[in-house]
């Protein structure tokens, strides 16, 4: 089988002038060495695309794929994960990880949390601020969490991001509005264990592979999972594999946010304790990282005894798995009837 790979290549936007942050959830080159490597051992045939753009031009030209192996994260637009996907659904061809309604909903934190929310799973309560006259709005007791509404990879997040008083939550709603041009997410901070669960599958199909908590260090800033953090991970992060009651709650989360959502093939949904010690959803990531040593993902299944080349086989034998129906958008999210379940919540849109 012929498998293109979508994938937007950090150096090439470097090299155009953007910064380390503005990049950071693009691809190292090494991450995409390793896809075609595991593509080649499985017995596929990798042809290495590039980015959006280079597909459109890949496709002009006439060229198609059996399979598109899909890590594009695009960089402009608040559906930029979803861009090459619908190309690709306008082409007919068949690619792994979600559709585009999956992708463009999940970037943003704030409305996956509402959809969350109907499915009877704790969240924190939270506000998005769109605009500074909407600070004054946010009626959430402190300490709270401020960060992008739809940003990745910790981009925005420092040790401010916790703030406990209303001047702090001014000055951080405001850098996070003119820095990255967004409304500011808002929320009830969360002070307990942080865990990131990895899955594989799709629907009925999906499972969790493990659960991995993360545990700041003595060299990490603050106490938070920030961006600087997350670059520096070998240094200022330790990762291990829990499987305590913390863990299995998180676990059986995950999995129920990850099939409501129609997420597919593999990914990784966050999860953090609250000041009860009970599991919340933070975000679900369906377009996670896959450098084999770097990234939450391939942490986990090394840490669980799977190989890299048996996850990039497992991702793939769920989109070939897929029918040609399960393509449909409108087939994405599985809504259930809660009535009469979930808890009152926060949420307000200033």
């Amino acid at each position: 089988m012929t498998v293109g790979i979508t994938y937007d290549l950090r150096d090439d936007y470097l090299a155009l002038g953007y910064d380390e942050e503005e990049t950071a959830e693009f691809d190292r080159p090494a991450t995409v060495e390793a896809i075609a490597g595991a593509l080649t051992e499985i017995g596929h045939r990798p042809d290495r695309i590039g980015n959006g753009r280079q597909l459109v031009e890949r496709l002009a030209r006439g060229d198609t794929w059996d399979l598109v192996f899909n890590i594009a994260e695009g960089l402009h637009g608040v559906g930029r994960e979803a861009q090459v996907p619908a190309i690709l659904d306008l082409f007919g061809i068949p690619y792994t990880f979600s559709d585009p309604l999956v992708l463009s909903l999940t970037l943003n934190k704030a409305m996956t949390s509402q959809v969350v929310r109907s499915f009877g799973i704790h969240t924190a309560d939270f506000a998005v601020v769109a605009t500074p006259a909407g600070i004054e709005t946010v009626n959430i007791p402190f300490p709270l969490f401020v960060k992008p509404v739809r940003e990745g990879t910790g981009k925005g997040i420092s040790p401010r991001s916790i703030v406990r008083t209303p001047e702090e939550l001014a000055t951080q709603c405001r850098e996070i509005l003119s820095r990255f041009r967004q409304p500011a997410l808002v929320e009830q901070f969360l002070p307990g264990r942080e865990f990131t669960v990895g899955l594989v599958g799709t629907a009925d199909a999906a499972r969790v592979v493990g659960v991995l908590e993360i545990l700041l260090g003595p060299s990490a800033e603050g106490s938070v999972y920030s961006y600087r953090n997350k670059e520096e991970c070998e240094e200022r992060v330790t990762y291990r594999i829990a499987t305590d009651r913390d863990a299995e709650a998180a676990a059986e989360l995950a999995l129920r946010a990850w099939r409501g959502l129609g997420c597919r093939d593999a990914g990784r949904v966050d999860v953090r304790l609250d000041g009860a010690g009970v599991a919340t959803f933070m975000e679900v990531n369906p377009l996670a990282g896959l450098h084999p040593e770097h990234s939450d993902l391939p942490i986990i299944c090394t840490g669980v005894g799977m190989s890299y080349w048996e996850l990039i086989g497992e991702i793939i034998a769920s989109a070939t798995a897929r029918p040609a129906s399960a393509a449909d958008a409108s087939e994405s999210l599985r809504i259930p009837d809660n009535r009469g379940r979930g808890r009152p919540a926060e949420t307000r849109y200033s």
